[in-house]
Order: C-alpha cells, then sequence, then structure tokens
C-alpha cells in the first residue's frame, strides 16, 4: 500500500493536464517497469477519481492520502481499490452518490458538486448543468454498435458471462473493461458511444449522394454513413496524415471502399480551395474540433483543468470550419453540425453565426443528452442551402 501511496501523489504532482491522462499515465509507467499489470490497473483508477472529484472535497485540512480516500470512496465501487481505504468506513458498493457524501460527512469531510464546475458558463437546452455535473463522478459505459452477426456476437458474450443488454437493434451496452477485443469478430462491431450512434439517425443518405466528412477524424461518422448507404461516394479529410492512415485502415478492417481522403485544415479557406477545388457535395458531416465537454466524465481530466477563456478561440475556429464548407454544398445540400460540446458557445451561438454569414436555414437542432443511459452527450444541426 505505501508503495502504491508514493506512486499516486508523484503522478498527481507531475501531471499538469497538458496531454490526455491516458498517455501521460502510459509514459509513467515505461519510466517504472517494475510496477506489475494490478499496480497500474490500481494506479490509473486512482488518478481518475482524484480528477473527477478532489475541487469538491471542502474540507481544507485534510492531507493528500486522505484526499485520496475521500475521491476513492465516491468514485469507486471496485474491491480491489476499496481496499485500499480506512477500515473504519463502510463498504462504499452499491451506495448512491448521496449515501456516500452522507458517509463522508460522519467523518467530518465535506463534499460539494458544484465546486467541480463552478464557472457561469450556459448549457445547451435540453440538459440541465447540476446533472452533468454530477455525472462527472462515474465512468460512462461501454457502447458498441453492431454491424453485423448479432447472434454470433450475444452467443459469445453470454458464453463469457459478460454482462449486456441492447438499448437498440443495434446498440449494445456493455460493462466497461469488458473483455471483448479479442472475443468478438473485428469486423462485426464498432466501439462508438450511444450518442454518437445516435447523430445517423438524422444523416438519410441516399443511393449515389456525393458526401464529404471534412474533420473525419479516424472515420467514426463515415463508417456509420457507410453502413447506413454503402453506395454514397464519400470525401474525408483531417488536419492529421495519421489520423487519416486509421481511417483507411478501419475502412479495409469493415469492408468498405475507400473514400477519397485530403489532409486539408478546413478553418483555411484558401487551403481548402486549393485541395477540393470547385467540388461540390449533397451533405457535409461538419464534426468540428470542441472542448469535448460532453465526454468529459470519460477524461474527467479536462473538466479538472478547463480554463473558460479557451472558448473563444475554439468557437472561431468552429465557425470558420463550419462556413468554410458550407461553401461546398449544392443546392438544398445539408450541413451536419456536430459537436461533443454541451456548451452553448459551442453549440447554438456558433450555429446561429454560421447561419448568418452563409444565409444557411436551420431545419433542426438538438442536445443528444446521454446522462441517464451513462453515455456521452452531443449537439447535432442540420442546416441546409436554399
Amino acid at each position: 500500500m505505501r508503495y502504491i501511496r508514493q506512486h499516486i501523489a508523484v503522478i498527481i504532482h507531475l501531471y499538469k493536464g497538458d496531454v490526455p491522462l491516458t498517455h501521460f499515465l502510459k509514459n509513467y509507467f515505461k519510466q517504472h517497469p517494475k510496477l506489475g499489470s494490478r499496480d497500474r490497473k490500481i494506479l490509473s483508477e486512482m488518478a481518475y477519481c482524484w480528477y473527477r472529484c478532489e475541487k469538491g472535497i471542502e474540507s481544507k485540512e485534510l492531507d493528500f492520502d486522505e484526499k485520496m480516500n475521500a475521491c476513492l470512496f465516491l468514485c469507486s465501487n471496485n474491491p480491489l481499490i476499496t481496499s485500499f481505504l480506512p477500515g473504519a468506513w463502510d463498504p462504499a458498493t452499491g451506495k448512491s452518490i448521496a449515501e456516500k457524501m452522507d458517509l463522508l460527512h460522519e467523518h467530518n469531510i465535506f463534499f460539494d458538486v458544484k465546486k467541480l464546475f463552478p464557472g457561469s458558463l450556459a448549457f445547451s437546452d435540453n440538459l440541465q448543468k447540476d446533472d452533468w455535473v454530477l455525472s462527472m463522478l462515474e465512468q460512462p459505459k461501454l457502447f458498441i454498435r453492431i454491424r453485423k452477426k448479432k447472434k454470433e456476437i450475444t452467443a459469445l458474450l453470454n458464453e463469457k458471462k459478460i454482462i449486456f443488454e441492447f438499448l437498440t437493434d443495434s446498440c449494445l451496452v456493455l460493462p466497461n473493461g469488458a473483455a471483448i477485443d479479442k472475443l468478438l469478430p473485428a469486423d462485426a462491431y464498432v466501439v462508438q458511444d450511444a450518442s454518437s450512434q445516435k447523430t445517423g439517425q438524422y444523416f438519410h443518405p441516399q443511393k449515389n449522394e456525393h458526401w464529404y466528412d471534412c474533420c473525419s477524424g479516424a472515420g467514426g461518422k463515415s463508417l456509420l454513413l457507410k453502413d447506413l448507404e454503402p453506395a454514397v461516394h464519400l470525401t474525408a479529410s483531417d488536419t492529421r496524415e495519421s489520423i487519416l492512415h486509421n481511417l483507411k485502415d478501419r475502412f479495409t478492417l469493415y469492408h468498405r471502399s475507400q473514400p477519397e481522403t485530403f489532409k486539408i485544415d478546413v478553418s483555411d479557406k484558401a487551403q481548402l480551395k486549393k485541395q477540393l477545388g470547385n467540388k461540390q457535395f449533397n451533405a457535409i458531416i461538419c464534426d468540428v474540433p470542441c472542448t469535448g465537454s460532453g465526454t468529459w466524465a470519460r477524461t474527467p481530466e479536462q473538466l479538472y483543468f478547463f480554463k473558460p477563456e479557451a472558448l473563444q478561440a475554439i468557437t472561431q475556429i468552429q465557425k470558420a470550419i463550419a462556413v468554410n464548407a458550407a461553401s461546398l454544398l449544392q443546392k438544398e445540400g445539408r450541413l451536419i453540425y456536430i459537436t461533443c460540446s454541451v456548451f452553448k458557445k459551442e453549440n447554438e451561438d456558433v450555429v446561429k453565426d454560421i447561419l448568418k454569414e452563409t444565409g444557411l436555414y436551420l431545419e433542426e437542432l438538438k442536445l443528444i443528452n446521454g446522462i441517464n443511459i451513462h453515455a456521452d452527450s452531443m449537439f447535432i444541426a442540420i442546416l441546409r442551402k436554399r
């Protein structure tokens, strides 16, 4: 226990939020090869629990170990982790957050969930700030999108006694850490959050249409589109050549025809024009870079180190990408604006600016609230060219 406590204290001291926590931990573990698999799992969960709730602990007189105990008590139900708690504390497994907070109070440790995000930023409609902040204390579920072989997948999961349930006919929810990588046929499913899957309900692709995924990343939305309608002609771009290689590899894995790909910063109008010229599209998926606040329950370090002043630069990039992309729409073409943010500044406010600058009109917008199903939250708006 002392060995683990020493390492977690060093990790928290060294980590400054400038890289994803998962990357930092991988590098840290490489530098300390004596840490075994069990040690790494314990330290990882301890770090994530700390960044979930440390800012809400009001008892300033607590030392580091006492604060860590409170974080583990609130956010972990893993017996391997809770075994590190003082023996006088009741087992936390199965208790609600409110019940755990009451138990902490009995030990004169006070927790205020509102201190996790004290700012006054406005949230998109269909989501309450208090619900969102409270959801930060719990890791979202694992979701997969079943592409084929549903019976085989369910049989394999049952055989290995992995708990699962169907959220929709093709969306399966599983416990975090479920060992499915080497169990399920690789081309039969995609790991994709439930709310991300739900964005496909707004695509409505038609055969032989020309689509452009202008911020494709590794191709999650592109693959969803091609599974909905394999006969669309797809162009994809991203600012990173390496991520486009990942996209191509995934299209090969899932037996889909390769899209035409370009390395483009779509916020640069001249660069976009140089690369795509006068191409025109029936629909453009504009899944823009954002704070990712709808996914912070998976990456709580981003909430912990978030600086509201960064929003101004982010929203300018979002607007530039969407406005520039809109210039490539055919008549009656649709711009599908997507973020994984819950902030109105990145969502409704950016959409208003896009409408002003492009002459597009708004057909629909929605915040896809995933809190109640332990999923991410996403925003989507459908804009059409006259």
